[in-house]
């Protein structure tokens, strides 16, 4: 529910989701294998300044000036320390999160759209535009970023395969290997994923660099809302309850009309990464949905967590369609309808 700026909101109790999110998201971006495609290899060099926009703007929006003042101090050090990735590129994603930190600073002061993600949406659009002419005006722009982009995965590439030699060549897995001979063709599914992970952090950069944003924006929008007194919009939605805009459904249009035409190269893989972005998004969606009908338990939901780890591309691809089809038929309100009809 919405409030008047100034007025001070219970504040949305419990921490184990903000913990549980911001967990996940270090591990993907610190294991061998997500970390040669996950773009931003510090998850808090998007995370933090995030958090400080927000504290900002709810100070002007009536809060507290001492949680603006340290929120800043904090995302501050936290971009000024150094990197894991050297040189230029980690001067690319400090950049990126200042950018996406003050785009979504001013959406949510501004009050732009009625919850999170039309926020996250437009400071995405926001940080890409702006990030893009800031290219086009230094020497060596687009290419030389494409350039820096190419070095570092492959720099991470090498990384993860040495650790993977190391490993592999280990007394423990040879031991292993004798007694499981299985365990011989997992280690050449490894090397071969390992081998095709630079080609796929490359093609989908920019959809994955999207969805790494905006994890970050919701993780700050959940730690914000928990510390500030001043509310900058409706709280996140339960998975079971996520729904968003119709008109989002344009965006898997387009990117089947970029694939489906004889196109080549840039145009196309403009459409791979908009299926990608939009496609994550509605797969969410439908995950909502099955929840909603399965209404599982803790037991029964720790089950479907764990399948979903070991069966990612069919659950990915099952809760697309299905977040697709909500779009038109909007399933849950459908059988809220035929359950009150039928009391």
């Amino acid at each position: 529910m919405d409030v008047d700026e100034g007025t001070a909101p219970p504040r949305e109790r419990g921490w184990l989701g903000p913990i549980v999110a911001l967990l996940a998201l270090v591990t993907v971006t610190t294991l061998s294998a997500p970390r040669v495609v996950v773009p931003v290899g510090q998850i808090l060099l998007l995370v933090a300044p995030a958090s400080a926009a927000l504290a900002v703007a709810g100070w002007r929006a009536g809060g507290r000036l001492p949680l603006a003042l340290l929120w800043t101090g904090f995302a501050v050090w936290v971009v000024v320390q150094p990197a894991g990735a050297p040189g230029l590129y980690a001067d690319l994603t400090r950049g990126w999160g200042v950018l996406l930190a003050l785009a979504f600073g001013v959406a949510a002061a501004a009050g732009w759209g009625e919850g999170f993600l039309s926020k996250g949406l437009f400071a995405l659009a926001a940080a890409a535009g702006l990030g893009l002419l800031a290219l086009a005006l230094v020497p060596d722009g687009p290419p030389g970023a494409a350039r820096l982009l190419s070095e570092e995965i492959g720099r991470r590439s090498t990384l993860a395969s040495r650790e993977w030699q190391e490993l592999s060549g280990s007394p423990q897995w040879i031991q292993l290997v004798r007694e499981s001979p299985g365990w011989e063709a997992y280690g050449r599914t490894v090397e071969a994923q390992l081998s095709a992970l630079p080609a796929i952090g490359l093609r989908f950069f920019p959809a994955l660099l999207a969805l790494e944003s905006l994890a970050a924006l919701a993780l700050g929008w959940a730690v914000y809302h928990r510390v500030g007194r001043a509310r900058l919009g409706p709280p996140l939605a339960r998975l079971r309850d996520l729904r968003f805009h119709e008109a989002l459904v344009w965006g898997v249009v387009a990117g089947l009309a970029l694939v489906a035409l004889p196109l080549t190269g840039a145009a196309r893989d403009a459409g791979l990464n908009l299926l990608v972005f939009f496609g994550v998004l509605y797969a969410m969606r439908g995950s909502g949905v099955l929840v909603w009908f399965l209404d599982p338990g803790r037991v029964m939901t720790v089950v479907l967590a764990v399948f979903t780890v070991l069966f990612w591309p069919v659950v990915v691809m099952v809760s697309a369609g299905v977040g697709l089809g909500d779009t038109w038929f909007d399933w849950r309100r459908a059988a809220r309808g035929r359950s009150q009809r039928s009391e």
